[in-house]
C-alpha cells in the first residue's frame, strides 16, 4: 500500500470519528433551539430560527442557580483535595517503595484499588456514607477525593521516579527540610501531570450521575446538574426541546474548558508515561 493511500484512509477514518462524535452534539445543539412543534415534525431538520426560549425557561427556574452552585462547589474543592492529597502520598511511595517493604505493599494495594468496579463497592460505600451521617455534598466530596488516589497515584509514581534524586539531595546538603524539598522542589515539577489528574477528574466531578443520585437525591437543595437534568426530565417527559437545552446548558462550559486544556492532558499522560 502506497503512502498516499495509506494517509488518505487515515483521513478517512479521521473524518469518519468527528462524525461520529459530533453528529449527536449537532442533534443536541437544533434541538434544543426548536419548539415542541418542529420537534414532532423532523427531528433531524434545522429549526426555522434561532430559539433561546428554552434557554431562559431553565436558567430562570428557581432551582437551576442553586444546583450549578452546588456542582461547582463540589468539583472545585473535590479538585483542590485531590491535588493536595494524591502528590504528598505519591511522594512518599516513589520515594520509599525500594527501600521498605510497608510503601511498595501500600503501593499495589492501592494499584489492585483500580480494577475493582464500582458496582462492587457501591452498597457497602453507600451503607458506610449512611452510618457516618456523609450523605451530605461535604460527605461526596471526601468520596471522591478518595476514590481518586488509587489512579492518581499510579500516575504520579511514575512520574515522580524520573525526577533525579540529585535535586533534591542538594536540597538536602544545604539545610533543606523534606516538606520544603516537597513544596519548592518537586511539586511545581509535577505541574504536567497535576494538569492532567485534575482536569480528568475535574471532568468526572462535574459530569457525575450515579454517586450524587444515591447520596444527594433526598433533597432538591443538594442536587448537582445532573440530578437537575434526571428530574427535570422526569417533570418535563414530553417537552424534549428544553430537556436538550438543558443537556446542553451542562455540557457547555465544561467542553470549552476541555478544548483549551486538551493539550495539557496529553501532556501530561504522555510525560507520565515516559519517565516511569
Amino acid at each position: 500500500m502506497s503512502r498516499k493511500l495509506k494517509s488518505t484512509a487515515l483521513y478517512l477514518f479521521l473524518i469518519m470519528g468527528v462524525i461520529i462524535i459530533a453528529y449527536p452534539v449537532y442533534l443536541t445543539v437544533i434541538t434544543s433551539m426548536k419548539t415542541p412543534q418542529e420537534l414532532s415534525q423532523s427531528f433531524f431538520a434545522l429549526p426555522k430560527r434561532f430559539n433561546f426560549d428554552n434557554f431562559k425557561a431553565i436558567v430562570t427556574n428557581s432551582g437551576y442557580p442553586r444546583t450549578v452552585l452546588n456542582t461547582l462547589a463540589i468539583t472545585v474543592f473535590a479538585s483542590l483535595g485531590t491535588i493536595a492529597v494524591i502528590p504528598m502520598v505519591s511522594y512518599a511511595i516513589a520515594r520509599n517503595m525500594w527501600e521498605k517493604g510497608y510503601y511498595k505493599y501500600l503501593y499495589f494495594f492501592l494499584l489492585a484499588g483500580i480494577f475493582v468496579p464500582f458496582t462492587v463497592k457501591m452498597l457497602p460505600l453507600i451503607k458506610v456514607m449512611s452510618v457516618m451521617d456523609m450523605l451530605n455534598i461535604p460527605g461526596l466530596i471526601i468520596v471522591y477525593i478518595s476514590s481518586a488516589v488509587c489512579e492518581g497515584v499510579f500516575l504520579y509514581v511514575a512520574f515522580i521516579q524520573g525526577i533525579p534524586m540529585e535535586l533534591e539531595e542538594a536540597a538536602y546538603i544545604d539545610g533543606a527540610s523534606t516538606w520544603k524539598i516537597y513544596v519548592h522542589i518537586v511539586f511545581p515539577l509535577l505541574s504536567p501531570m497535576t494538569a492532567t489528574v485534575l482536569i480528568k477528574n475535574g471532568l468526572w466531578y462535574w459530569n457525575d450521575f450515579l454517586l450524587p443520585l444515591l447520596t444527594l437525591n433526598k433533597s432538591p437543595d443538594y442536587w448537582t446538574l445532573t440530578l437537575f437534568q434526571y428530574n427535570f426530565k422526569m417533570t418535563h417527559a414530553i417537552n424534549y426541546p428544553m430537556i436538550f437545552a438543558a443537556f446542553l446548558l451542562s455540557m457547555l462550559p465544561i467542553m470549552v474548558f476541555y478544548v483549551f486544556m486538551q493539550k495539557k492532558i496529553i501532556g501530561g499522560l504522555t510525560n507520565g508515561a515516559v519517565k516511569g
